[in-house]
């Protein structure tokens, strides 16, 4: 399994580049504003937001756009905040670095197991 993990601050699409992940082309990225020319390896199927072009405004079509992005970005900023409170992403990490991509993907697990249990009661 390809992981995508940076050391300290990094820009997202720098790690993305890094991690040399295989993006498919059915597949449909939706990414924040730190993945500023994400198209340039995923072509068709990316959506980033609009940026506000200088000394203009956006048009209502692309403010438009651009909320029904951050619609679908806020789930995935909501269950970051979720995996922070088990403090591995919002602390130091001071264990050996070989483990911290499987300990990420463990506590995803218990994070995707307790969404399951919430929805099925």
């Amino acid at each position: 399994m390809q992981q995508a993990i940076g050391k300290g601050r990094q820009q997202d699409l720098k790690i993305f580049k890094k991690s040399k992940i295989i993006a498919v082309s059915r597949i449909q990225i939706v990414a924040d504003k730190g993945y500023q020319g994400i198209k340039k390896y995923h072509h068709n199927n990316s959506k980033i937001p609009h940026k506000r072009p200088r000394n203009s405004q956006l048009s209502a079509k692309q403010k438009r756009e651009n909320r029904s992005l951050a619609k679908l970005n806020i789930k995935v900023e909501h269950t970051i905040r979720c995996l922070k409170t088990f403090r591995i992403l919002s602390s130091l990490y001071r264990n050996r670095s070989q483990r911290f991509g499987l300990r990420v993907n463990l506590i995803a697990g218990i994070y995707n197991y307790e969404l399951k249990i919430a929805k099925s009661s």
